[in-house]
């Protein structure tokens, strides 16, 4: 057991190296010009730090499902979280749920620009396969928070069930509008944003105050905001690619 903790330990500390670079650099490919090359050293140096951080949570969210009490001992002296199978629940499927909905949106919301020019390279395998992969940990999640009777669980996998059905009909389209990358790569980024952040208020109300962990009211912060920039910056983008277009004047007749 005393294995299990330090391993875990491990993992929450190459979590925190990787995700709280990722969390202040969020905000840089928001705020700078989109496509210069602030913008895009930004994005990368996200995405990069988000699918890290996602990975380590596979691993802290594994070991809370097998091992509840051993990797969660602070929560003892918490009436709350008394019961392994709650805090395997919480901090472990629901948990699970988050770290592959931060590497699908992470990965496809960078697959979306890198692949702007040939949309079929969108439907790889290992994208299709984020898909469904999301789609069992979110189904995971609601079985698990049906059975523990939280809300919070069930609800929190309407965003992954969201994210594959908007994933899926871009991916499905024939002909994508030049402008279509380019809002799923807002939406998909800033996702990620949202995913990490839900994330990060859980686990640091947790080891701070326990009594908030379960609070909806913290929960709803990272998506509301994060829904408010996606629909921001969406809608900026749209009204970019509908403004009418100077004429290209024609060139002169030769003499």
């Amino acid at each position: 057991m005393a294995l299990t903790h330090q391993l875990f330990d491990t993992l929450v500390a190459l979590h925190i190296t990787t995700g709280a670079p990722g969390l202040i650099s969020f905000w840089a490919p928001i705020v700078t010009k989109k496509g210069a090359n602030l913008h895009r050293f930004w994005g990368k140096f996200f995405t990069i730090s988000m699918i890290a951080t996602g990975c380590f949570a596979l691993g802290m969210s594994t070991l809370s499902i097998l091992f509840p009490m051993t990797t969660h001992p602070h929560l003892v002296d918490h009436p709350e979280f008394s019961d392994p199978e709650l805090i395997a629940g919480i901090f472990g499927h629901m948990m699970f749920f988050l770290a592959i909905l931060t590497i699908n949106l992470a990965w496809y919301g960078w697959s979306c620009v890198k692949n702007r020019g040939d949309h079929q390279k969108n439907r790889a395998w290992h994208i299709l396969t984020l898909q469904v992969l999301l789609t069992a940990a979110a189904i995971n999640c609601v079985a698990h928070g049906v059975r523990l009777g939280q809300p919070m669980m069930i609800g929190i996998t309407t965003i992954g069930f969201a994210t594959v059905a908007t994933n899926m009909w871009f991916i499905a389209k024939v002909k994508p509008r030049p402008v279509d990358w380019l809002l799923e790569h807002i939406k998909a980024l800033i996702g990620t944003g949202i995913s990490v952040y839900t994330a990060f208020f859980a686990f640091g109300a947790v080891r701070m105050m326990p009594e908030l962990a379960l609070t909806p009211a913290l929960w709803s912060v990272p998506l509301v905001t994060g829904l408010g920039l996606i629909l921001y910056h969406q809608r900026s983008v749209t009204r970019q690619f509908r403004r009418p277009r100077m004429a290209t004047p024609k060139p002169a007749a030769a003499e």
